[in-house]
């Protein structure tokens, strides 16, 4: 079972939600349903599981059913029908204690407000879970202190929250998040309220914070390109229902439908897909052992003029069919006095937006590099694909 899961879960808003739920089940639309019941279906039989460590992302337009279905995940709606787990505790089992004690130890919440304390400086705000916590007063300052420095806000703890831009607002928001050291994060559209660089900043922190932390997230975004960004899964959601959860890269690749291939046509390809996504196997590679004559020949082969040079599954540099022509002229037993360093590299999680220009510049393609381990290839032709149709990118 995941950090979190959810099953089957709806959530009918009206005094007889139950009269919605038969129809529901049997596959009737929700506006349908609204239309004989007068109950609203905010949510409609939606499951998944979120994985320890990852952050899900669930993106949608207003009205899509979202917010909704992030605020069962700590009760602040309960579930008209379906089950909640966090582990492998059912939360609607929990009396109000035990409740209050999840949301206070094991979820935090960021809202998109900044729900700051006006009278209370920026340390007491991130201060503030603990405290409900009941947590010693030196103890408390000193973790709301260290939250503080992960965001960038050192220095200022004893401002008060009037005095500070929104991104450092929203940024005390998160601390207040982090401090608490819950296991699992519910951040609903935490970023729209800010202008679009201050929103990319903040969005670059999280990533760095999560890559460090490995906080359990979920994060609600009507934005596809922040949502792409951000998730190691992404669930797009449409009046109630989940329409497609998968990777960023499998929805860029192979849209469910057409709702959401109109999605992605504005999305930001270069900064999404990364070179594992689009990488390719080389077409050929040499050994540093290889003789000159016989490296020149697999150029012929291959119709290259450069290929790299791998030993072990090492990659140790690439070699060029001048120098090679040079070599054999001069009876070289090896290559390995021709191999160079002057070569595009990535690693695989690279976007591809940062491909382009070592791609423009070289004629060998990116070589693809984790631990000095050559995983992949990225040819011109295949990067400038990746950034066209769906099809392309998938080499279909």
């Amino acid at each position: 079972m995941g950090a979190i899961s959810v099953e089957h879960v709806y959530k009918v808003f009206g005094k007889h939600p139950e009269r919605a739920l038969d129809a529901l089940r049997a596959g009737e639309d929700r506006d349908a349903v609204y239309e004989e019941t007068g109950q609203f279906c905010a949510v409609n039989d939606v499951s998944f599981t979120v994985d320890p460590g990852d952050l899900f992302v669930i993106m949608g337009l207003s009205g899509s059913g979202k917010s909704t279905l992030v605020r069962m995940i700590n009760r602040l709606h309960d579930p008209t029908a379906g089950t909640v787990y966090i582990g492998d505790e059912d939360i609607s089992t929990l009396n109000s204690k035990a409740l209050r004690d999840l949301r206070a130890r094991k979820i935090s919440m960021v809202f998109q407000t900044f729900a700051l304390f006006p009278h209370r400086s920026v340390l007491d705000n991130a201060a503030y879970g603990l405290e409900v916590q009941r947590v010693d007063r030196d103890e408390r300052r000193e973790r709301a202190a260290k939250a503080l420095e992960m965001v960038g806000l050192s220095g200022w703890e004893d401002r008060m929250p009037k005095q500070l831009s929104g991104g450092m607002r929203q940024r005390v928001g998160l601390a207040r998040a982090l401090a608490t050291e819950a296991d699992i994060m519910l951040m609903d559209e935490p970023f729209s309220a800010l202008d679009p660089l201050i929103r990319r900043d903040m969005q670059a922190q999280l990533i760095e914070l999560q890559q460090e932390l490995q906080r359990t997230i979920v994060f609600i975004t009507h934005d596809l390109n922040e949502a792409m960004r951000l998730g190691d899964r992404v669930a797009v959601m449409k009046a109630g229902v989940i329409v497609q959860n998968d990777t960023p890269e499998a929805i860029l690749h192979k849209p469910a439908d057409d709702y959401v291939a109109e999605f992605i046509q504005d999305v930001d390809r270069s900064r999404i897909l990364t070179a594992s996504a689009v990488m390719r196997d080389p077409v050929a590679v040499l050994s540093p052992r290889h003789g000159p004559k016989v490296a020149l020949r697999e150029l012929e082969e291959h119709q290259r003029n450069e290929l790299y040079v791998v030993d072990q599954q090492r990659l140790v540099g690439a070699v060029r069919d001048r120098e090679l022509a040079e070599a054999a002229s001069r009876g070289d037993s090896t290559i390995e006095g021709c191999v160079h360093d002057d070569y595009p590299r990535a690693a695989p999680d690279t976007p591809i937006a940062e491909l382009l220009q070592p791609a423009a510049k070289y004629e060998i393609p990116v070589a693809v590099v984790e631990e000095d381990r050559l995983v992949g290839v990225v040819p011109r032709a295949l990067l400038l694909g990746a950034l066209g149709s769906p099809e392309e990118a998938s080499g279909a």
